[in-house]
């Protein structure tokens, strides 16, 4: 066995790994609320190598030895940090100044509903006076959020201009109509994305109050630096061609191995 292409090997599908999940935030950039992802690497102590494509025991990979001899993704995790605000005026648009999400009534293509969380605030208010996202999903309120309640409507008149204070209270002629739904969690490792910009709650996951402000006619972007991104994709590329030379030059070395030294 040649210890250096297992080394190369992993190494190579570890900055593949990276490469997706950065190619992932650029394409995400503009998407408002969305969080970048980011990815650390498995110590070499803790990776013990294995037999790759090895199906003589059932498919299960086996062990070589207790020898490092490679890398890999350890976690991929969610930067919760705020994104840039940016200034629409639009009346239905609403950012949230701290930790928190927005509740949403989800509606699969099945008809059922369960509730979902974005930081994604550009909603609307349809022609029945619900306000919506893009998508058509239902905003919940704010009994409705920390219950759980995904049946839950916000109604207003659509031909009243709205205003919404910071704690999501929501007026028309200066009478309070509604409020908005926003929470937060106990422990964000629960959450889990679905779609661009939405999360789903885990089972084992806790719904709390969230301490937040309600910013209206204003949008948070998405916490993605394309700068950033891109100079991370430009060391991943090397390290991915690192890789490269190392099983090319090992390959020269194996064919003089067995072509030249082999005939003496």
């Amino acid at each position: 066995m040649v210890k250096g292409l297992y080394t190369a090997y992993t190494g190579m599908i570890n900055e593949q790994r990276r490469m997706d999940i950065l190619s992932n935030n650029l394409a995400n950039a503009d998407t408002n609320g969305y969080k970048k992802e980011g990815a650390t690497s498995q110590t070499f102590a803790d990776e013990l190598a294995i037999r790759i494509k090895d199906s003589s025991v059932h498919g299960i990979p086996q062990r070589l030895g207790d020898v490092s001899l490679g890398v890999h993704i350890g976690e991929t995790y969610t930067d919760y940090t705020s994104g840039n605000f940016r200034i629409t005026d639009n009346q239905a648009d609403f950012a949230l100044r701290g930790d928190g999400f927005f509740a949403i009534a989800y509606t699969d293509k099945a008809g059922n509903s369960s509730v979902k969380y974005t930081r994604d605030g550009a909603f609307v208010v349809n022609r029945q006076g619900y306000l919506v996202t893009k998508d058509g999903d239902y905003v919940l309120s704010m009994n409705d959020a920390r219950n759980g309640n995904a049946g839950g409507r916000i109604q207003v008149d659509p031909n009243v201009k709205i205003v919404v204070d910071e704690f999501g209270n929501i007026f028309q002629n200066n009478q309070q109509v509604a409020n908005i739904g926003f929470v937060d969690f106990e422990d964000y490792n629960y959450l889990a994305k679905f779609g661009e910009n939405m999360y789903d709650l885990v089972e084992g996951g806790t719904v709390t109050e969230s301490d937040a402000q309600i910013e209206q006619g204003i949008i948070e972007s998405s916490n993605v630096n394309v700068v950033s991104e891109m100079v991370e994709m430009i060391s991943v590329s090397r390290a991915y061609q690192a890789g490269q030379k190392m099983i090319n030059a090992i390959d020269e070395t194996l064919g003089k191995a067995v072509n030249e030294v082999g005939k003496i």
